[in-house]
């Protein structure tokens, strides 16, 4: 397999956790991390396979530290790269925009030309609605820490084998 670029705040704490706990469960030898708040073209651009990491803020919108490179973002051609996303969401406190980060990104990768991978099951979430949906799954990996944290370290495990097949 490639190499993996995983890109995350590193000041986000609950997705930093979140990132590091992926790289664990691909190994931390065969991922590069990098700090999404001081991200260049150049990096993101180096990796073929690329992990992000995106929280929603507010009312379903992406992190300030991200707003400042999809500007960037949406000038680089994506083709051949295939991206993951997962996000940080409360699925109770904010039914009605749940993890729209990850839609939003994805939407913004997907423009580039880049192949969004890592679909996941929206079964056993509740929420109104959300950007991340495709379907019957959501286009990332939906981590509610504040209702569901004991069920996150399944969730990151069986998303990072799922990578590790979609990602060769």
């Amino acid at each position: 397999m490639k190499k993996t670029g995983i890109f995350y705040s590193f000041n986000s704490n609950k997705t930093a956790k979140t990132g590091e706990k992926i790289a664990e469960a691909f190994g931390k030898k065969s991922v590069d991390i990098v700090d999404a708040e001081n991200v260049t073209e150049e990096q993101f651009a180096k990796y073929d396979n690329i992990i992000v990491g995106v929280a929603t803020w507010f009312d379903g919108e992406l992190p300030n530290y991200w707003d400042e490179f999809v500007p960037a973002l949406e000038d680089m051609d994506l083709k051949g790269k295939k991206i993951a996303i997962y996000g940080m969401g409360d699925q109770k406190g904010y039914p009605e925009n749940f993890n729209d980060g990850i839609g939003i990104f994805a939407e913004i990768v997907e423009a580039c030309g880049a192949d969004v991978v890592g679909y996941t099951s929206r079964e056993g979430y509740t929420y109104e609605s959300s950007r991340a949906e495709r379907g019957d799954k959501f286009c990332g990996l939906c981590i509610d820490q504040e209702n569901q944290a004991r069920l996150s370290k399944k969730r990151i495990e069986d998303w990072a084998e799922q990578l590790k097949k979609e990602f060769s």
